[in-house]
């Protein structure tokens, strides 16, 4: 019975990842819950997750990388690529995954690729070449250099905890260096030699400064329209005529006697003759032509300071802002979020992969990787930059960074390393050291800490080791790893290990990666023993599988991140990392097997 109950609960939760209707880590805590509640785990277990080594050591690991990128220690690479980088796209993405890639065997790849992407986008823009070419191999290059060290990742701290608790022990801090670094190697030279035939035929991106016009098209929402001297909008303020309340559109600027006025707006007198450039729909404008009497100009001169996409500039401008992966702002819209009155800018547009939103953007919940245009002053557009919610996609003003500190930064992670690599301090110890560090040398400040970790990481891990306890103690484990020792009991190894593999890579398309990894390696390692297998080889295959996730923006955070920035569409993500996948798939089960024996 416990069987059955435990796999309606693995079922309940595969379910719920594939549906998204709830993000992944409260699924992970409804699972720990239901699993306490049908008497499968003890409560203690149930929590068990929040202080497994693994959890914390991922937990360490944020706030290191935030450390490093807030003392603008990866932005010294910049001038690197700009003098190295060239015009051909082969030579572009070699020397941009020699500088990131291999950063992300030390530092969190989802903070490396924040630091590079409006490196990237500036980049591209003064060499005057679409961005799609290189965010998307940017991420690539990422989640390979992830997988040269076991702290670049959060799936492999995972897998190591887990190769702990099976009884296996954990993995080194360079357990699969070689074979991480053969891995990167190759996947670099395919992406710098394909990946641009590949996405040749993508439209190419606009460049910042013509983010209005071109870039999100919309012409067809901005207007101009003019008080007239019986509309119902003469002597009032702006809020007091509760035009941005009622109607959904945006008031971006005024004009009046020939004088611009931005925002702040809302205590501007409106009077005849005054022009308002708004964002709306046509169908909104009419209802304020009818309710309140003004004209719509015809045509809209786009020569205002507001939509001037000099992010330089000393008046008004217009940003990118990314939606990050640990925003408190995901799932709420900007009418819920107060977002004008919050950060004194106007949203335009909202981008998500290919899929542009430009009208009713008050009523659109945002997401993970939906990428804002905003227009606002540049004092508000360079207060952004300090927000834990947004990534603003452009240069980083320098007064927002320590880079005094840069070289304590990493000289404090580069000791966490060496006290791991020495077995001086396991690696969960030196990882806490080194955040102590961060906050004495003042790297971070303590507030920053708390910004610095993906909680959702931390809950989702969590919730799902109780389930991967769950699976072992009822038995669950065993039976799967019974029933796949039947169907692919006489496969040889190589082929057995290539199996897992597959599975896995496929798994981790739909799922979390972390999930994958919970549910795949418990089995692939009972599998190995009783086959007399080596355990290591198949849980080193379900840990690379699990990681290397290149087919769908979905799939892993940075594949998200880049999604809306480039420009792509999800058949983008399938055409370059499928091809990917398959060399993966070729190569790495036999390399295990001349490295670490079958």
């Amino acid at each position: 019975m416990s069987i059955f109950l435990t796999l309606t609960v693995v079922i309940f939760a595969l379910i719920c990842f594939v549906g998204e209707w709830l993000p992944t880590d409260i699924v992970a805590i409804i699972v720990s819950v239901l699993l306490t509640l049908l008497g499968l785990i003890t409560p203690e277990e149930s929590i068990s997750g929040f202080s497994n080594s693994a959890t914390i050591t991922v937990l360490a690991m944020f706030i290191l990388s935030a450390g490093i990128s807030r003392t603008g220690a990866i932005q010294t690479l910049e001038h690197f690529l700009l003098k190295w980088g060239g015009k051909h796209p082969t030579k572009q993405i070699f020397i941009l995954g020699l500088l990131a890639g291999p950063i992300t065997a030390l530092v969190n790849n989802t903070a490396v690729v924040a630091v590079f992407l409006p490196i990237v986008e500036n980049w591209c823009s003064r060499q005057r070449i679409p961005v799609s070419l290189l965010l998307l191999p940017l991420s690539y290059v990422t989640i390979l250099g992830g997988m040269i060290t076991i702290v670049g990742t959060s799936t492999s701290v995972l897998a190591s905890g887990l190769s702990d608790s099976l009884g296996y022990g954990s993995f080194g801090l360079f357990q699969f260096t070689f074979l991480g670094l053969i891995t990167f190697s190759i996947g670099l030279i395919y992406l710098a030699i394909v990946a641009p035939q590949l996405l040749k035929n993508k439209v190419n991106q606009c460049s910042h400064d013509d983010l209005v016009t071109c870039g999100y098209a919309l012409k067809d929402y901005i207007s101009e329209i003019i008080i007239t001297p019986g509309s119902q909008l003469v002597g009032q303020t702006l809020n007091s005529s509760r035009l941005q309340r009622q109607f959904d559109v945006d008031v971006i600027e005024i004009i009046d006697n020939g004088v611009h006025f931005s925002q702040p707006l809302g205590d501007k007198k409106l009077r005849v003759g005054c022009i308002l450039l708004v964002r709306g729909g046509r169908e909104d404008l009419l209802q304020i032509k009818n309710q309140k009497g003004i004209e719509i100009l015809a045509d809209v001169k786009f020569n205002y300071p507001s939509l001037k996409a000099d992010f330089n500039s000393e008046e008004e401008g217009v940003a990118e802002v990314l939606i990050t992966s640990n925003s408190n702002l995901i799932g709420s819209t900007l009418k819920e979020l107060r977002f004008r009155q919050r950060y004194n800018v106007t949203v335009l547009a909202i981008r998500r992969g290919q899929e542009l939103s430009r009208n009713r953007l008050g009523k659109t919940p945002l997401r993970f990787g939906d990428v804002l245009l905003v227009s606002g002053p540049q004092q508000s557009l360079i207060g952004l930059q300090t927000s834990r919610n947004l990534l603003v996609v452009m240069q980083r003003d320098i007064e927002t960074l320590r880079h005094s500190k840069a070289g304590t930064a990493i000289a404090i992670c580069l000791t966490v390393v060496l006290l791991a690599a020495f077995k001086l301090l396991t690696i969960l110890v030196s990882s806490l050291i080194g955040v102590i560090l961060m906050v004495l040398t003042g790297c971070l400040k303590p507030k920053e800490i708390y910004e610095a970790v993906r909680w959702d990481i931390i809950f989702l891990l969590a919730g799902l080791i109780p389930l991967g306890i769950a699976m072992s103690n009822s038995g669950t484990t065993q039976l799967l790893a019974e029933n796949i020792i039947k169907l692919a009991g006489q496969l040889p190894g190589y082929w057995l290990l290539t199996f897992f593999f597959v599975i896995t890579a496929c798994m981790t398309e739909i799922l979390s990666n972390n999930a994958a990894v919970i549910l795949l390696l418990p089995i692939a390692a009972k599998v190995a023993e009783s086959l007399s297998f080596n355990p290591l080889a198949f849980m080193l295959a379900v840990t690379f599988a699990a990681s290397y996730s290149f087919m769908t923006p979905i799939g892993y955070q940075t594949n998200t991140m880049v999604y809306s920035p480039g420009g792509y569409r999800f058949l983008d993500f399938f055409r370059v990392g499928a091809p990917l996948t398959i060399i993966m798939t070729l190569i790495i089960p036999p390399l295990i097997i001349i490295l670490y024996g079958i």
